[in-house]
C-alpha cells in the first residue's frame, strides 16, 4: 500500500513539475475552473489535488485549462516525450535514425524534406544533446535546441 501511495505522489509531482506557472497549484481543472479565486492555502492544496488527478495531464496535452503555454524550456508535448523516451531517443540519435527520433522530429514540426537533415544533425551532434551520463530531459532539450539553432535548415522550426 505504501508503494502505491508513493508511486501516485511521484507521478503527480513529475506531472506538476512541467505545469505552467498558475500559482502554487499549476495549471489544470482545479486551478482554471473549480478553484479560480483560490487565495487560502487549503484552496491551493485542493486545486493541486484536483489538477493532479489526471486533469493536469489532459490539460497539458490538449493545451487547455491554463496550460496553453507553459512558458518553460520544455513547453508542449516535448517535455512529456523526452521524459518518457530519453533512453530510446539516445539510441536512435546515436544511429542517426529510428522510430523515436522520427517521432521527435514530427513532434517538433520538422517537415519530411528536412527529416534527413534533422537525423544527420542529431547524430553528428550526439555529444551536444547527451553531453554526459547524467543527461536528463532538460539538458537533452537544451542540446537539441542548440543543434537546431545552428542549422540553417532546422532553425526555422524553432519558432
Amino acid at each position: 500500500m505504501k508503494k502505491l501511495i508513493l508511486s501516485a505522489v511521484l507521478a503527480t509531482v513529475s506531472v506538476s513539475s512541467f505545469a505552467a506557472s498558475n500559482g502554487p497549484a499549476g495549471c489544470g481543472l482545479g486551478t482554471a475552473v473549480v478553484f479560480q479565486d483560490a487565495n487560502e492555502w487549503y484552496e491551493h492544496v485542493m486545486a493541486a489535488t484536483t489538477n493532479g488527478s489526471a486533469s493536469q495531464t489532459v490539460a497539458m496535452t490538449s493545451g487547455t485549462w491554463g496550460c496553453e503555454d507553459a512558458n518553460g524550456p520544455l513547453a508542449g508535448g516535448i517535455a512529456m516525450f523526452l521524459n518518457d523516451n530519453l533512453e530510446p531517443l539516445a539510441i536512435d540519435m546515436a544511429k542517426g535514425n529510428g522510430e523515436t527520433l522520427g517521432a521527435l522530429a514530427d513532434l517538433m514540426g520538422v517537415k519530411g524534406a528536412d527529416k534527413a537533415v534533422f537525423n544527420e544533425q542529431m547524430q553528428s551532434h550526439f555529444d551536444t544533446v547527451f553531453a554526459d551520463a547524467q543527461a536528463n530531459p532538460t539538458t537533452a532539450y537544451d542540446g537539441i535546441m542548440s543543434v537546431m539553432s545552428g542549422s540553417k535548415e532546422l532553425s526555422k522550426y524553432l519558432g
